[in-house]
């Protein structure tokens, strides 16, 4: 019924893999490769977690 009161479950992990990513394009810049591939495989895993809950909400509604 009054499903605009609803809190975007994805909005937090949007703003965690911006995060992810700024850091690791910082990294990347700074020659760290290692430190990249880490923040770059962590942002992969927050990006597969947005499909999946996007997916989820597809479904029910």
């Amino acid at each position: 019924m009054f499903s605009f009161f609803k809190k975007d479950p994805t909005k937090k992990l949007h703003k965690q893999l911006s995060i992810k990513l700024e850091q690791a394009m910082h990294a990347q810049r700074n020659g760290d490769i290692r430190k990249y591939s880490e923040l770059s495989f962590e942002a992969d895993q927050i990006d597969k977690q947005i499909i999946e809950i996007e997916k989820q909400a597809k479904q029910d509604g």
